[in-house]
């Protein structure tokens, strides 16, 4: 299987879910089992070697892959999600979407500094979930290393400017 049938299986959805917003279903992707399969052995790959000990998933679609990635690294896995959710003491972080205003938490004992951290979500838009969730990482936990990693990143979007000039960036489909 190659890169080319990852992309598709992507369904693109028009006005979702505002008028104007092109969006990018990776579900179409998850539900085939030798998709999803080959998506988890591409991801696997690239990260190895690395060291990872903790995956942060950002709600919700980081939650599919990032579990299944991280128990192929032989790391944790850890929840970044909306306020209010997670039910212990968090850390948090706001940002600027490309419709409106969020937040993103993570509980305060998720990650120690010996840490090597890959932050994983499904899309890179404009980087303003995963940016937010890098600054929390970064600022609170202070991990060895952190690096981020997405299924697709909208190239036109130009998302990577608003990422850290100094983590790793990789992405496995670009459109």
């Amino acid at each position: 299987m190659s890169v080319e049938k990852l992309k598709s299986s992507l369904r693109t959805v028009p006005d979702f879910p505002i008028k104007g917003i092109l969006f990018w279903d990776v579900t179409t992707l998850f539900k085939d089992a030798d998709c999803l399969r080959e998506l988890i052995d591409d991801l696997y790959e690239i990260y190895k070697d690395k060291g990872i000990t903790k995956v942060v998933g950002l709600e919700s679609r980081g939650f599919v892959v990032g579990p299944a990635l991280a128990v192929r690294l032989g790391a944790g896995f850890v929840m970044a999600r909306k306020p209010g959710k997670l039910p212990a003491d968090t850390y948090s972080e706001s940002y600027q979407k490309e419709y409106g205003t969020d937040t993103i938490e993570i509980h305060k004992d998720a990650i120690g500094p010996d840490d090597v951290v890959l932050v994983h979500d499904d899309l890179l838009a404009t980087g303003g979930t995963v940016g937010a969730a890098t600054r929390l990482v970064r600022k609170y936990f202070q991990p060895k290393d952190v690096m981020i990693n997405f299924i697709i990143e909208i190239d036109e979007l130009e998302g990577r400017k608003a990422l850290p000039q100094d983590v790793e960036v990789t992405s496995v489909i670009h459109v």
